[in-house]
């Protein structure tokens, strides 16, 4: 292994030196714990500490790295206190997830790092947004990302890289090719010769750099990071290393080739630089075991403090109320002015108020810059706001997902639209996964709103009508909105962009040009979790949502006789069940109509709740009133026989009669 200094003083090489030994000396003490039985579980990143630490040397600490689950260099350069460290791995209340989650799953804003999920491949889009931001405040800054070469076979992979390269984002894109994805060896993983000929199709400047050379790492990544700032661009890096322990311990290395091992043995990162100080007169014997010892006394003592940390105490409090940031719900009331609109109007009015007031609020979606999207929103929003806030995205789901959970964390607001919901299932993983999960794990806000047009109606098929808040509803950390009227649509639309946390906004294609109301021209608000009483009565209680509460009015309109409790749910999470409740007392039956399929519907869990806290309360089964239960046919007659629409007054008439 060869050393070419350049222009790297005594102290810096020095410098390099204390990095990439202390999370080798960590790796050691972890390795005689694991042994011990006193840590459960470990990923190794022995031979690989060159590249953690030499890319976090080269960024400034106000930049942000986003590590996997190897990189415990880009912690200790970090400077993270080592008790935290531990106490995160050891699962104590004074770690970074507080006993949620293990290892480096984590991110902490205090030290600007973006920690991982088990999915492997939204890190990447997350650093997508966190550039854009960082793009958008022209600070000069640049953001680096892990991955290994097994997650460069995943979609989220190739959309980071696509969307990176389209927006000119200044990314470093870093592959830690270390030739087994667990047990899976590179030649079953991809047929190319090297991962970096993967950027030169997107148009990628790309480079092949020796992941074990702690010199060539920084001074390559160095000068890679002045050009960036000067013309920002993405760089893809492909570290060329090597894994030297298991997977994880348990897994061991059995199926590696023992000359493989030998091979890469011999170019052990933290041995021949220190062999390269030592030839050059930097590094002594003694002052290399002086810098040893006061490291491992650094590690004995905060693994003392971290053992001397009591365990958690669990308490159902203490879990549920971190499930959520705290909102605290602003109310804005408008004044007498309004105007007849419809739905869709209504749609756009917030959303151009908002861009107003929140000048960090950026709007992603498909075709939703000149062209106005596919429902004609955002039209004119380019000329209002410019292409830097208002994005047409390339079609990637999935990373626009992540990018905007990255805005998010650079102090950005960021709204994707699905240009249909059904798509939204190429970008289910970062929502359920990530943005739900983020603020539990660490603490993190996730301020993204995803607008969902949905539903039936349309002829329109199996892949443009579907109505799926149930993927949702049952997802902890997300909050599930679906109005039915233009005023509560501007109203809730405002607070859902005000709202820190992940709000999916479902918005019925259907109602967008055939539902007018007068709605205030004024910004104002409307709280979550509160449904409207639209109609009163003594007989029956209908819950309904979207374009059932339509359907509903219908029925109810043409069967006057009828005197019904009509509650339109308006938020789905968090919901309004005092409502609900306290009709279905008084009226002593309920019928939950929604035009979702039956089966795992909310609907179920209505009747469920119901059943459980109104029981002794009813004259009647609780009833639901559903879609059938296959996806959606084109066919107008199909279509029509699929919806609950036609199914709804001959139960409900059922029901009275019970």
């Amino acid at each position: 292994m060869i050393f070419y200094r350049e222009n790297l003083t005594d102290e810096k090489l020095l410098d390099l030196y204390k990095k990439i030994l202390k999370p080798r000396l960590i790796e050691e003490k972890m390795l005689i714990l694991i042994r011990q039985g006193k840590v459960s579980k470990w990923f190794s990143g022995i031979g690989q500490e060159a590249i953690a630490v030499g890319v976090t040397s080269v960024l400034d600490e106000s930049e942000y790295v986003l590590p996997m689950h190897r990189n415990l260099g880009v912690f200790t350069t970090r400077n993270i206190p080592l008790h935290r460290l531990f106490s995160q791995w050891q699962g104590k209340a004074n770690g970074f997830t507080k006993g949620r989650d293990r290892s480096f799953h984590f991110g902490t804003q205090e030290y600007n790092i973006i920690g991982m999920i088990s999915h492997l491949g939204p890190q990447l889009g997350i650093a997508d947004g966190i550039a854009l931001a960082n793009k958008l405040q022209d600070n000069k800054k640049i953001t680096a990302v892990f991955t290994g070469e097994g997650a460069t076979s995943e979609g989220d992979f190739h959309e980071a890289l696509n969307i990176a390269a389209v927006w000119q984002l200044p990314v470093m894109f870093v592959i830690e090719n270390n030739g087994y994805g667990l047990s899976t060896p590179t030649n079953e993983q991809y047929l190319c010769e090297n991962l970096a000929d993967k950027g030169i199709g997107y148009g990628i400047e790309s480079w092949i750099i020796d992941g074990n050379n702690i010199v060539e790492v920084y001074n390559k990544l160095s000068k890679l990071k002045k050009e960036m700032i000067e013309n920002p661009h993405p760089v893809l890096l492909e570290f060329k290393t090597f894994r030297m322990r298991g997977h994880e311990e348990a897994s061991g290395t059995k199926y590696v080739p023992q000359e493989l091992m030998d091979e890469w043995e011999a170019k052990d990162p933290v041995t021949n630089y220190r062999k390269y100080l030592t030839e050059i007169g930097i590094l002594t014997e003694e002052l290399d075991e002086k810098l040893r010892a006061e490291i491992k006394l650094e590690i004995d003592e905060n693994w003392a403090m971290a053992n001397a940390e009591p365990e958690i105490e669990p308490t159902y409090s203490g879990e549920l109320d971190d499930v959520y940031k705290d909102f605290e719900y602003e109310e804005y009331t408008h004044g007498e002015e309004v105007k007849n609109i419809r739905f869709i109007d209504a749609i756009r009015n917030s959303l151009e108020q908002s861009m107003w007031r929140n000048k960090n609020l950026v709007i992603m979606g498909q075709d939703i810059a000149e062209y106005g999207g596919a429902f004609k929103i955002t039209e004119g929003f380019v000329d209002a706001f410019g292409k830097d806030r208002v994005r047409n995205t390339p079609i990637c789901e999935s990373a626009v997902v992540s990018a905007a959970m990255g805005l998010s964390i650079n102090n950005y607001k960021a709204i994707v639209e699905m240009q249909f919901a059904d798509f939204v299932s190429t970008g289910f993983n970062p929502i359920v996964n990530l943005l739900a999960k983020s603020h539990y794990r660490w603490g993190e806000k996730a301020d993204v709103v995803v607008r969902m047009p949905c539903g039936g109606g349309t002829q329109a098929g199996p892949f443009h009508s579907q109505t799926n808040e149930a993927w949702f509803t049952k997802t902890p950390g997300l909050k599930v909105v679906y109005p039915a009227f233009p005023y509560d649509a501007k109203g809730l639309l405002n607070t859902a962009i005000n709202d820190p946390n992940p709000v999916l906004f479902f918005e019925h294609k259907q109602l967008y040009r055939s539902v007018y109301q007068d709605v205030p021209t004024d910004y104002y608000t409307i709280p979550f979790g509160k449904a409207a009483l639209l109609k009163e009565g003594t007989a029956v209680t209908i819950i309904a949502f979207g374009a059932p509460v339509h359907w509903a009015l219908e029925t109810l309109a043409n069967n006057p006789e009828i005197q019904a409790d009509l509650i339109d749910l308006r938020t789905l999470q968090p919901l309004d069940t005092e409502t609900i409740f306290a009709s279905v007392k008084k009226t002593g039956k309920a019928i939950i109509y929604q035009e979702d399929t039956m089966f795992g519907g909310i609907a179920s869990d209505l009747s469920a709740l119901i059943m459980e806290e109104c029981f002794e309360y009813l004259d009647g089964p609780v009833k639901r009133v559903a879609s059938l239960d296959s996806p959606i046919p084109f066919t107008k007659a199909l279509e029509d026989q699929f919806l609950a629409k036609n199914r709804f007054e001959e139960v409900l008439k059922e029901l009275l009669a019970y």
